[in-house]
C-alpha cells in the first residue's frame, strides 16, 4: 500500500509547470507534499488495495490542462502537465462515494470523483481535441507489481534534477524492469476502450490497465464498477 502512494507522490510536480519553478519554490512544494502525504498514507493503509487504482492522465501530445493545482501561478490554478497521476478509491459496497487522492490539488484531499472532475477538469470548458485528457486506469495490485521508475524523467539533460527526488529507493518491477514510465504515459486514441464490459473485465488483469477517453472516467467508476 505504501508503494502506490509513494510513487504517486513522487510523480507529482515533474510536469511542464514544475520545470519553471525556482529551486526554493521546489523545496517548499516538496515539503508541503510531504506534510500532506503522511496522513494520507496512514488513512490508505487501512484500505484494501483492490479498491485502489492509479490513474495516469495524459494524451498523445502530452499536454493536458488540469485546474485547481497548487503549483500553478494562474488564479484558477491551471497547469498544463505532460502527465499527472492521481489515486482513485472505489467502494464495491457502495457505502461511500468514489474518492480521488491528488496531493497537488487545492481541492480537499480526498474529494469525491464528481467534485474532482468538476473542479480539476472543468468539463464545461471546450477544449481543442489535441488537449483532450486520456486516462490510463491501473488496478493497484497490478501497478505495484509492474510499475518501475529510476527517476530518469526527473533529470535534465545535464543530469541535474528538475525537482528534488524522494528519499526512498527507486521502484523495481516484479519482472526486473527498472524504468517503464513511458509505457504508462504513452497514449493513443486507437487504444481507448469504449465498451463498459471490456473495461471491467480487463482493468484487474492488464499490466498497463485500460485507457479511457475524456468522458470515460466518470462512467467507468460511477456506473460500471460496483455493479
Amino acid at each position: 500500500m505504501d508503494r502506490i502512494l509513494r510513487q504517486i507522490w513522487s510523480s507529482l510536480g515533474v510536469g511542464l509547470n514544475m520545470q519553471r519553478m525556482r529551486n526554493s519554490e521546489r523545496i517548499l512544494e516538496r515539503r508541503r507534499k510531504l506534510k500532506m502525504f503522511c496522513p494520507v498514507l496512514t488513512t490508505l493503509r487501512a484500505i484494501d488495495a483492490s479498491d485502489l487504482f492509479a490513474v495516469f492522465i495524459s494524451n498523445p501530445k502530452r499536454q493536458v490542462p488540469i485546474w485547481r493545482q497548487r503549483s500553478s501561478k494562474d488564479a484558477a490554478g491551471l497547469c498544463v502537465w505532460d502527465y499527472h497521476v492521481i489515486c482513485i478509491q472505489r467502494d464495491l459496497k457502495r457505502e461511500t462515494a468514489v474518492l480521488v487522492w491528488d496531493l497537488d490539488t487545492s481541492l480537499p484531499c480526498p474529494t469525491t470523483l464528481d467534485d474532482y472532475v468538476a473542479g480539476a477538469f472543468q468539463p464545461w470548458i471546450p477544449l481543442n481535441p489535441e488537449f483532450s485528457r486520456f486516462y490510463r486506469v491501473i488496478a493497484a495490485p497490478m501497478y505495484l507489481r509492474f510499475f518501475a521508475s529510476d527517476r530518469r524523467h526527473m533529470k535534465k539533460k545535464d543530469g541535474s534534477w528538475m525537482a528534488l527526488p524522494p528519499l526512498y529507493d527507486c521502484l523495481v518491477a516484479e519482472d526486473g524492469a527498472v524504468h517503464n514510465l513511458e509505457e504508462f504515459i504513452t497514449m493513443s486514441v486507437d487504444h481507448v476502450i469504449t465498451s463498459p464490459e471490456e473495461a471491467i473485465s480487463s482493468v484487474m488483469h492488464q499490466k498497463l490497465g485500460i485507457l479511457l477517453g475524456e468522458k470515460g472516467l466518470l462512467q467507468f467508476f460511477n456506473q460500471n464498477l460496483g455493479r
